[in-house]
């Protein structure tokens, strides 16, 4: 098997010039990634109608379809389910897709994020019946969706459309493997038995497993001091057979070379390997206060627009390292253009959309406490 065509460049975390503005991308450098990645012989870029506000698709024309020939390089685009209020709204979306990226077909196209509230937005609208004809006609070579919930509704959706569906693209990692919210390997299974294959997504979880405590950290250097963290996670994700790609969210060029490296000198997990991995998953999931992966479906959904998964991973931060100045950095988020995490109405809509299952307005109460008891703003 050739793990390199595994590898997959995943563009909803490009390098940006300023943090704060996700359009700011730097397209010299991300070029500049592009150019190696090819180089290299890896070939797979996926993106969103969403990603970086919608400047992914463009990013990607720039960097890949007019820097290089058609048949050199796959694209993967998704259908914004969210945005959808009628059946001619997949049309209008895929047409406006095709023009940003400056294509006239797909590699492969997914309805995006199928969960319980959107999954009812797909059927509403006709989008299941939509991206079979689009294969029919040629603009999909291969069709499917990307999935964030449970084993149960996945059953339900495979049941159903799964006869002339392709793909099914999950969130696997070994942190969420066993997890009993996620069900990764349940969903796995799922998708093995009705023949489908597996294109994984957030195989750090948003970053989750590669930002542990010192103490994780430690137990990784000790166990092989030559391989990164994030390179475990990887091949965790590429040796199982029926995953035929997995995608890196990359945003600097060091993420990239060590991904490279990793896939160029591939190695199967050994058993000894996994045991370990299994042991990792047990303290990340005692040290970590939220498992958030950073996804953003809850932005989208709160009312408030209070932007939940900035104040998760600076509670997490905090506790992970409690000696780091990261009480100041909460409260300068609390400026005019950041929502309090306060201002949550326990209104639940973001619950539905959330990719993790977490109960988010009771952990936003949970980080509201932990940063006003430990600092005052005002000395």
């Amino acid at each position: 098997m050739n793990y390199k065509e595994k590898f997959g460049f995943g563009c909803m975390r490009l390098p940006q010039k300023d943090a704060n503005d996700p359009t700011s991308i730097d397209q010299d450098l991300f070029n500049q990634m592009v150019d190696i990645y090819m180089e290299k012989g890896f070939n797979y870029f996926d993106t969103s109608y969403a990603y970086h506000n919608g400047t992914s698709e463009t990013a990607i024309r720039k960097a890949v379809v007019e820097r290089y020939p058609r048949e050199s390089y796959k694209i993967c685009d998704k259908m914004p389910t969210w945005a959808l209020t009628s059946n001619e709204d997949n049309d209008k979306f895929v047409n406006e897709m095709l023009e940003r990226l400056g294509i006239d077909y797909f590699d492969v196209f997914f309805i995006h994020n199928i969960n319980v509230p959107w999954l009812k937005l797909a059927e509403k609208h006709g989008s299941f019946e939509y991206v079979k004809k689009m294969k029919a006609d040629g603009i999909a070579k291969k069709i499917g969706f990307s999935f964030h919930d449970d084993s149960k509704l996945l059953k339900k959706v495979l049941d159903k459309y799964g006869d002339f569906l392709d793909v099914v693209q999950l969130e696997l990692n070994y942190l969420d493997w066993e997890d009993p919210a996620i069900e990764a390997r349940k969903c796995y299974d799922l998708c093995v038995e009705h023949g489908l294959d597996v294109y994984v997504m957030e195989p750090l979880k948003g970053g989750v497993i590669v930002n542990p405590s010192e103490e994780i950290k430690d137990e990784f250097k000790k166990f092989n001091p030559d391989k990164s963290i994030a390179s475990f996670a990887i091949r965790f994700c590429a040796s199982l057979e029926h995953v035929k790609i997995v995608l890196s969210g990359m945003s600097k060029m060091d993420d990239l070379l060590d991904n490279c490296d990793t896939y160029e000198n591939f190695e199967v997990l050994t058993g000894e390997e996994n045991e370990f991995l299994e042991r990792m998953a047990l303290k990340l999931r005692e040290s970590v206060a939220v498992a958030c992966s950073e996804c953003g479906y809850c932005i989208d959904a709160c009312p408030e627009m209070i932007p939940i998964p900035e104040y998760f991973n600076l509670y997490n931060t905090s506790k992970n390292q409690p000696e780091s100045d990261i009480y100041r950095l909460y409260y300068d988020k609390l400026g005019d253009e950041k929502v309090p995490a306060s201002e949550c109405t326990y209104c639940g809509t973001c619950i539905e959309h959330c990719t993790q299952k977490i109960d988010i307005p009771e952990e936003l109460e949970k980080v509201c406490e932990h940063f006003e008891e430990g600092f005052s703003p005002y000395g």
